[in-house]
């Protein structure tokens, strides 16, 4: 047996559990295991689980055991618990997964299978078992487990545990050679097995008797395990297999439950209550390590489980002590379930700890934890969390004021602005209106905060740039509470542009930076240094899009400074996306590798959660750009059909997967990823995106040959980008942009362009420019040599452009003034 197989140094079980080995059932499973899936069904009291324990312990292979509950028909509860057992064998896989999120996307698919492709040490046998696979019911994860297992890699098997067959296309895995077998047939004890099984407990059966038994049970394990029990004591031995159902209850207060004391009996009822039941968890039940020790008389009936490294309670079992769950009291069901939902709270496994703390009425408990959770909410946790304080009793709704702030979080996580503004305001006047107390300081403060996001995410359909006086009112609230943001919470979550300005007039972009500006002191004052340099971000990105490149720059290393003094980690990663397109835009090449590098190294921060996910955009957006595809994540080269990120913060990677696309010269793809962004109004409506959009749009056409549509196109995105002079995102498209910008002032001279002549020539200059440092950058990624024959690559290719060979002629000019002639 190699050790690193198993993750826990308890045995299997305790030591008088008597469990006989199945030589014949070992070799079905060590056979079946060279198959990618492997189904064990069976119904209840089979030993499926048992006979897949005892194979897997032999068995010299890494094995992750996801024991399944009815919880698990919610994606991200499911999540949580495959992501728990995937961390017995690699925390770092485990990472990988959470930042990935549940997969239902092809994107999120994709990233999914590139975790095993990469971390999977190959010539290493994988096992994957899924115990209880009959609970799942949901689509969405019985879609994620079919795409999951039915995708094969070499050294991964998966082995589902369940009473009937998995909701799949059987017949179809079965003439693939995928999938492999066993049933109750193979399952079902032989009479030479019963008879070795008493054997092992000292029971000597006459062979009349034992025949009866076995004709009786059907080599069903349970019941011969609870005849096993009654032979103990004498009973004779009628044991027909319907009336061994019907009795089963009876055997199970008789021969299980007379042997352990009343309190016991009460505890395990209890524990009834609870899908996991962890060591720590249980001795925080007891708190008694004597009624500890006897559970661990309760044989095979509550056992340990080194791969769950928790307890497991007998299904049958189970269902029994479910049943005698009203002789407990409404208080402690509500004591077991407050602890439940801690122990899951301090374990990372949230979906299970808001169930608990509901269950509990702790509703302390579901405030703290909802103060988690990032700042924007994953929009399928804010349904769920919705739907939560909705089934809310009233009563107990009114004597935690703050549900009612997380309430209308929810909503701005859902992108319902308007009834969340609506509700804020009403709290705020009648919180206004009661004495000044530390608690209702607090409300004003939360309400505040929150109505200030709420208008900070709405301006780019309101025009309303008023959120910076709410974040104003919240600090003058601050020094009179008792309050702290959790480190975790102080993470911004970005959109795709940080100009969240929606109309094209220049003093919009001033409005909304002018808000900012005043927004962010009191942001990072009362949230931990939360948006700390988002203001000097802003204006980098804004005197970017001018072509004010040294005044972006500079912006750029205020915002840096700030970001990294406060930890916020995303404001850096955008920083340093935005300073490796001021930089080659200046030329300055030499500073793009290690920008590169200090975007690598941030995936080293464990406090940045999300950081593997920016991470790749942010790269990705730049390899696709560079025209180097094979730098780019998987998941971003492949279309999809849903989108899955929260809708306020959507949008960067489908640009990333455009600009992929349009560098592969697949044009049509390119379109309907666009398509999928307009499909969402709120990123659609950004007015950077949309001037970034129109620009890829009518090169698309342009390049597929629509010369009409994409002049019709380039004139949406200028006349969006002219009150602003938002000139760089035509610029950056340097050779395209400079045969766009050929063709059509050709159309101009026949008086059939839409464009004025003056500024695509314009145009047409700057992005020839860019292009030579485009195409220096681009060999100095590829690796070029840095002699002579690198550099003659570099002029033949700009030669081939029509560009000459002067590598440091041509400059974009950049004085702070916008576009140079």
């Amino acid at each position: 047996m190699q050790n690193q197989a198993f993750h826990s140094n308890v045995p299997i079980s305790p030591a008088n559990y008597v469990y006989l080995e199945r030589p014949q059932v070992h070799q079905l499973l060590e056979k079946a295991v060279q198959s990618p899936l492997v189904t064990v069904v069976a119904g209840a009291g089979y030993g499926k689980t048992s006979a897949v324990h005892s194979f897997t312990r032999s068995y010299s292979v890494i094995t992750s055991w996801i024991q399944l509950s009815e919880r698990d028909n919610h994606g991200y509860r499911f999540w949580e618990n495959f992501t728990q057992a995937v961390a017995a064998i690699s925390k770092t896989s485990a990472e990988k997964l959470r930042d990935v999120g549940f997969p239902q996307t092809e994107r999120q698919f994709d990233r999914y299978f590139a975790v095993p492709r990469d971390d999977v040490i190959p010539n290493r046998k994988y096992l994957f078992v899924y115990d209880d696979f009959h609970l799942l019911e949901d689509p969405a994860v019985l879609r994620f487990m079919e795409r999951s297992i039915t995708v094969p890699f070499q050294n991964i098997t998966s082995i589902i545990i369940s009473r009937r067959d998995p909701p799949f296309n059987l017949m179809n895995l079965l003439s693939k050679g995928i999938l492999a077998q066993i049933t109750e047939d193979e399952l079902r004890f032989s009479q030479q097995e019963m008879t070795r099984y008493f054997a092992l407990q000292n029971l000597k059966v006459p062979l009349d008797t034992a025949a009866s038994i076995y004709q009786d049970t059907e080599g069903w394990a349970f019941a011969i395990h609870l005849a096993g029990l009654s032979l103990r004591k004498g009973a004779p031995g009628e044991y027909g297999r319907s009336l061994m159902r019907f009795n089963i209850f009876k055997l199970i207060e008789s021969e299980i439950l007379a042997a352990v004391s009343g309190k016991m009996r009460r505890f395990l009822i209890k524990l009834s209550l609870v899908d996991r039941l962890p060591r720590e968890l249980i001795m925080e039940f007891t708190g008694d390590t004597d009624l500890a020790g006897e559970l661990e008389k309760l044989g095979p009936f509550v056992r340990f489980d080194t791969y769950l490294n928790a307890y497991r309670i007998h299904h049958l079992f189970l269902v029994y002590l479910q049943g005698k769950q009203d002789c407990l009291s409404g208080d402690e069901k509500r004591e077991v379930y407050s602890k439940a939902g801690r122990w899951c709270a301090e374990h990372n496994l949230k979906m299970d700890a808001f169930s608990y703390y509901e269950k509990a009425e702790d509703y302390e408990g579901i405030i703290a934890l909802v103060y988690t959770l990032p700042m924007l909410i994953p929009e399928a946790m804010a349904e769920f969390l919705l739907d939560l304080f909705e089934r809310t009793p009233p009563d107990r709704f009114s004597l935690h004021a703050i549900a009612y702030v997380i309430h209308t979080r929810l909503l701005n996580a859902l992108g319902r602005f308007g009834e969340a503004e609506k509700r804020l305001n009403t709290l705020i006047q009648e919180y206004k209106a009661l004495p000044s107390t530390p608690f209702n300081s607090q409300v004003l403060f939360r309400c505040n905060i929150n109505l200030g996001f709420t208008k900070m995410f709405s301006c780019i359909f309101s025009g309303d740039y008023g959120f910076d006086e709410c974040f104003k009112q919240a600090a003058s609230y601050f020094a009179s509470i008792d309050y702290r943001n959790p480190p975790v919470a102080s993470i911004l979550t970005l959109n795709s542009y940080v100009c969240g300005v929606g109309r094209p007039e220049k003093e919009e972009m001033e409005k909304f930076i002018a808000a900012l500006d005043g927004a962010e002191p009191f942001l990072a004052e009362t949230l931990n240094g939360y948006a700390f340099g988002l203001a000097d971000l802003a204006r980098a990105e804004l005197a970017f899009f001018k072509t004010s490149l040294e005044e972006s720059e500079r912006y750029c290393s205020q915002a840096l400074r700030k970001a990294r003094s406060r930890n916020q980690y995303e404001i850096e990663t955008r920083v340093l996306y935005g300073s490796f397109r001021v930089q080659l835009a200046l030329g300055n090449l030499d500073r793009l590798p290690e920008i590169i590098k200090q975007l690598e190294a941030q995936r080293e921060i464990r406090a940045y959660q999300t950081r593997f996910i920016h991470y790749e955009m942010a790269c990705g957006w730049l390899y696709a750009h560079l025209e180097m595809p094979d730098k780019l994540a998987p998941w971003l080269k492949d279309e999809f059909e849903e989108i899955d990120l929260n809708s306020l913060s959507l949008g960067m990677e489908t640009m990333v997967r455009a600009k992929y696309q349009f560098a592969e010269k697949r044009y049509s793809a390119a379109l309907a990823s666009l398509e999928g962004i307009r499909a969402n109004h709120f990123a659609a409506s950004m007015l950077m995106g949309r001037i970034e959009m129109k620009i890829m749009e009518a090169l698309c056409r342009y390049r597929g040959g629509d010369l009409g549509g994409a002049l019709a196109t380039m004139r949406d995105a200028y006349v969006l980008a002219e009150p602003g002079g938002l000139w760089m995102p035509f610029i950056e498209m340097g050779r395209d942009m400079r045969s766009f910008t050929g063709a059509a002032l050709k159309e101009t001279e026949e008086a059939g362009c839409p464009l004025p002549r003056p500024w695509l020539e314009r145009i047409q200059r700057n992005a020839a420019a860019y292009g030579k440092k485009f195409f220096a950058a681009q060999e100095r990624f590829r690796g070029a040599g840095r002699g002579d024959a690198g550099a003659m690559q570099v002029v033949v290719q700009c030669c081939r452009y029509g560009w000459g060979a002067e590598l440091g002629g041509g400059r974009l000019r950049s004085c702070g003034k916008g576009m140079g002639p």
